[in-house]
């Protein structure tokens, strides 16, 4: 690790901790594992006044050191730990100064760890709103440590916080909080003695939570085991009394240091918006028309950059044809690579809007009263609010998503969450919808303002939530466990959105999107290419002299007779071959073996099925044609009835599927790390890859 200093935030969820990291460090982060856990690691590097480097480390949020999840077991871990490689020389206390007294409880735990601490006292705006005065040079003396009021939004302070963090290594150390060694005075000397430790609340933590930190070895553990024992220490009774102590502690503190304006128990802003955004009728309301302005803007929006970027791929298509010779080189660059890129970097601006809305919803507050609304409806099929969170993220991408269940401590809860937040629609998933809603659904305005496409888009995202919950509901009589789940969660105040960090989302996520999904769609559209061109031997030279023969030459003119041979030409290669294989198997479904195919090759990243379809319907048609990848669709055809091959039927068939199943080997990878085992996306794999083949199989039956 580089770094003179070592550094770590420390604070409760929701006071800016995150946000400040990132003002301090700025582009120069690392976000990994800490070692052995699958616990996010943020790292990042500042220059201090004094010219030396400190190393920032990002601890997930907690409220105590007494964790409640996975995320929360490894702040005291870390700064207990002194070999742990990023053990903090000095800890900054985020605070939110709004809410002071339940964030000293955390301070004056970790004080008494006595590290090196300050205080970085944030939303010092909104305390002055609510007519509160904070004597910060009078609550410092009490203290004992220096506190700087910074607003990390507005990157307010933060130089002043860079000099406080260089003096304070080199200042005396914090003044006691409560009289530790009296809440167990015999087992906390006994510990200290025989695991040679130096402060009497790193002893009373390792009696609390020896069974858990993996820097003590198995006699260790032991030994502080038989010490409880031989105390009778009784550890839910010990922290409650800790509590009313540092309680008691804070209350005068604060009496001393605070001074609230008459009648500050008036209701708040945030509270009066509260009242109805979060109302136990009306806020379900509001929350569907936030999604309904969602779904008609991702269509109404992006309907014109999206026709400059398939003009853009046209206009490159045709490029390419006039500037290099008719030949394999040419055929791969046009029909392989474009064509399959097209397929894809058309959906940029929809990608972007929703991630832009997504951004917003989470920066302004609202996305945390969602998780609170729905807390009540997550019990009833066995989950709890924190539940909502990674299923929320999974209209992003199910893989972060799953990984953020880790801050779900009930095991039950946490196995459901994971099993079925891919069921929520992602948006490797938009692409797909979107192209087949626009070949089905008629671009109308109901009433001059609803746009049917919209209201198809959103109804498959409303299903896909549905069947989760639906699913959940099952797993909640399947799977045992004993232990109860819990929801504590802080609504943080509203606020207006942060438009730069908004822009910087929508950069990094398309950013992803191109690079990341565009690296597999090049590899598997030149793949799909050479499969789709070529053939066994013998089969296309047979095709050529067929087509060359007197009789088609006079049954059809030129462009039929391209088209028809293009065509065989694709049903007899390598790819062709791979499709009838599985089409008896999809044929139910309103499939055909060109669908089948980008089945197969969609199953490395869900986006790819556009692309796909792109490069299959290039390598079938006739190069004088170039069309877009919507164009190419609408144009398909099915050879044994003539009807197109994307119907209502069809189409919604294949929205369906694509919306329940399981495709996605990231997923699938990421299920495995979590849980530590095949077995669950094994089952994760049999049951979506299950329903979504049934409820397409009913889709395309009611509608044909």
């Amino acid at each position: 690790m580089s770094g003179d200093l070592k550094v770590a935030l420390v604070g409760n969820p929701n006071t800016g901790k995150s946000t400040l990291f990132n003002v301090l460090t700025g582009l120069n982060q690392k976000i990994g594992n800490f070692p052995g856990v699958t616990v996010d690691k943020k790292t990042g590097t500042c220059k201090l006044p004094d010219g030396r480097s400190a190393l920032i480390v990002d601890l997930p949020g907690t409220y105590s050191l007494y964790p409640k999840s996975k995320d929360e077991s490894i702040v005291f871990e870390i700064l207990a730990d002194k070999s742990n490689p990023v053990h903090p020389d000095i800890i900054v206390i985020v605070s939110d100064a709004s809410n002071l007294k339940r964030n000293l409880l955390l301070y004056t735990q970790v004080a008494d760890l006595k590290i090196p601490v300050l205080i970085a006292l944030n939303m010092m705006d909104l305390t002055k709103k609510a007519g509160t005065h904070i004597d910060i040079d009078s609550l410092s003396l009490k203290l004992g440590v220096q506190i700087v009021p910074v607003s990390a939004r507005q990157g307010e302070n933060i130089d002043k916080l860079k000099e406080a963090i260089s003096f304070t290594s080199v200042v005396p150390l914090q003044h006691d909080t409560i009289e530790v060694k009296e809440l167990a005075p015999g087992l906390i000397s006994k510990i200290q003695e025989e695991l040679h430790l130096d402060k009497p609340y790193t002893a009373l933590q390792f009696a609390h939570q020896h069974e858990n930190l993996r820097f003590l070895s198995k006699q260790e553990s032991d030994r502080v085991e038989e010490i409880e024992q031989e105390f009778s220490f009784h550890s839910q009774k010990a922290q409650a009394a800790e509590t009313i102590a540092r309680y008691h502690f804070i209350n005068g503190l604060l009496s001393d240091t605070v001074k609230y304006k008459a009648g500050v128990e008036a209701e708040t802003f945030s509270n009066k918006i509260d009242r109805v955004l979060t109302h136990k009728i009306w806020g379900f309301f509001i929350f569907f028309a936030v999604l309904f302005l969602i779904f008609q803007s991702i269509f109404a929006w992006s309907e014109y950059p999206m026709s400059l970027i398939e003009a853009l791929f046209v206009w490159l298509t045709e490029l390419v044809h006039k500037l290099l010779p008719a030949g394999v080189f040419t055929a791969l660059l046009t029909d392989g690579i474009l064509a399959g890129l097209s397929g894809v970097l058309v959906f940029i601006p929809q990608i972007a809007i929703l991630f832009a809305f997504i951004s917003i919803l989470e920066d302004t507050g609202y996305m945390s009263r969602v998780t609170f609304m729905m807390d009540k409806i997550m019990r009833k099929v066995g989950l709890n609010g924190k539940s909502v969170v990674p299923m929320i993220g999974g209209l992003a991408c199910a893989v972060p998503a799953i990984m953020s269940t880790r801050n779900i401590g009930n095991w039950k809860d946490r196995m459901i969450t994971i099993m079925v937040t891919p069921l929520v629609s992602c948006s490797a998933r938009l692409p797909i919808y979107t192209v087949l809603i626009s070949l089905v659904v008629p671009d109308k305005k109901v009433a001059g303002l609803i746009n049917m496409q919209g209201i198809a888009l959103m109804a498959m995202y409303v299903l896909s939530i549905t069947m989760a919950i639906f699913v959940a509901w099952v797993m909640k009589y399947l799977l045992k466990a004993r232990e109860k789940g819990y929801f504590i969660m802080e609504l943080p105040v509203y606020r207006l959105p942060r438009w730069d960090n908004v822009l910087l989302t929508m950069y990094e996520k398309v950013k992803t999107f191109v690079f990341e999904a565009g690296k597999i769609i090049i590899a598997i559209s030149i793949v799909l290419w050479v499969l789709a061109t070529y053939g066994p031997p013998g089969k296309h030279a047979e095709i050529e002299k067929k087509y060359r023969s007197a009789a088609y030459v006079n049954k059809y003119n030129t462009e039929e007779l391209n088209l028809h041979r293009s065509s065989e030409m694709l049903e007899t290669s390598y790819a062709g071959v791979i499709g009838k294989v599985i089409e008896p198997v999809i044929k139910p479904l309103g499939y055909d073996w060109k669908i089948g195919i980008a089945l197969i090759t969609s199953f490395a990243a869900r986006e790819v099925f556009v692309g796909t379809m792109a490069t299959i319907y290039s390598v079938s048609n006739d190069d004088a044609h170039i069309s877009s990848v919507g164009e190419k669709m609408h144009q398909a055809r099915n050879p044994e009835t003539g009807l197109p091959v994307f119907t209502l039927a069809s189409s919604f068939s294949l929205m369906v599927f694509y919306a329940f199943a399981m495709q996605c080997m990231s997923t699938l990878a990421v299920v495995y790390r979590e849980t530590k085992s095949w077995k669950w996306p094994l089952i994760q794999f049999v049951y979506m890859t299950a329903l979504a083949y049934i409820a397409s199989l009913i889709v395309y039956n009611l509608l044909k």
